[in-house]
């Protein structure tokens, strides 16, 4: 079982920046590919950025690309979205998740889920 906790969301300022925490409290992410997603109020949860087992290869939404990064950690077992030039239509809950080795778009695909970390950009 890989319990997952996301931390570092929080309140800032349209065109700010923030780093979103994504680590693994009880098993090694190794071998894991690990994605992002995010739900906004009345939305659909829809994907924004998945890092494979190797972290060779990354994968964002066409809305974050150029602005959000993601990498991983394997030693301090956390994968990070960095989120640069924020805007108001990134607020959203975020949530990372955990497959095994291969990554996919689909949240449903993946095995483990975190509990989120909310985001708010204000004008």
């Amino acid at each position: 079982q890989v319990q997952l906790v996301e931390s570092g969301g929080k309140w800032a300022q349209a065109g700010g920046s923030l780093r979103l925490s994504c680590a693994a409290a009880t098993h090694s992410l190794k071998d894991y590919a690990v994605a992002w997603f995010r739900q906004a109020p009345g939305k659909e949860r829809e994907f924004v950025a998945a890092i494979d087992w190797s972290g060779d290869n990354t994968y964002y939404a066409h809305s974050v690309k150029d602005r959000f990064t993601i990498s991983r950690d394997d030693g301090k077992n956390t994968v990070y979205l960095q989120m640069n030039s924020l805007k108001p239509e990134d607020t959203a809950v975020y949530v990372c998740a955990a497959k095994w080795v291969q990554w996919s778009q689909y949240y449903s695909q993946y095995e483990y889920h975190g509990q989120g970390t909310q985001v708010t950009v204000a004008t």
